[in-house]
C-alpha cells in the first residue's frame, strides 16, 4: 500500500520548535519531489515548502524559520520548525509527486499521495 504517514504536531508555544516527519511505505521518497502543505481554518491549503530535482524552495513566510530534510534510510522527509509563531498554526501535510522535478512545487496541484496531516498549534 503506497501511502505517507505524519507525526510531529502538537501544542508549542510561541518562540518554539517542532519537527514534524512523512514516513513513506510503498514507494522510494528519494525519487519524489515532495512538499510540505499547511491549511489554516478558512484558509486555503498553501505550499510552504517542497523538494525537487534537489532544489529546496520555501514560502517567504517561512524562509530563515523551517528547514526541510530527508532521511532516506528511512524513507522519511522531515520539516524542522523553529521560531514558531500563532500564525503557523494549521494542519500539516506532506505530499509526494512521482514526477523527481517538477516546476512549481510549492503549488497543490499535480501531487500523487498526501497524508493524513497533523495538527500544530502555537498558542501561550
Amino acid at each position: 500500500q503506497l501511502q505517507l504517514v505524519e507525526s510531529g504536531g502538537g501544542l508549542v508555544q510561541p518562540g518554539g520548535s517542532l519537527r514534524l516527519s512523512c514516513a513513506a511505505s510503498g514507494f522510494i521518497l528519494d525519487y519524489y519531489t515532495i512538499g510540505w502543505f499547511r491549511q489554516a481554518p478558512g484558509k486555503e491549503r498553501e505550499g510552504i515548502s517542497c523538494r525537487s530535482g534537489g532544489i529546496t524552495n520555501y514560502v517567504d513566510s517561512v524562509k530563515g524559520r523551517f528547514t526541510i530534510s530527508r532521511d532516506n534510510a528511512k524513507n522519511t522527509v522531515y520539516l524542522q520548525m523553529n521560531s514558531l509563531k500563532p500564525e503557523d498554526t494549521a494542519v500539516y501535510y506532506c505530499a509526494a509527486d512521482r514526477r523527481p522535478w517538477r516546476l512549481n512545487c510549492l503549488g497543490t496541484n499535480g501531487y500523487d499521495y498526501w497524508g493524513q496531516g497533523t495538527q500544530v498549534t502555537v498558542s501561550s
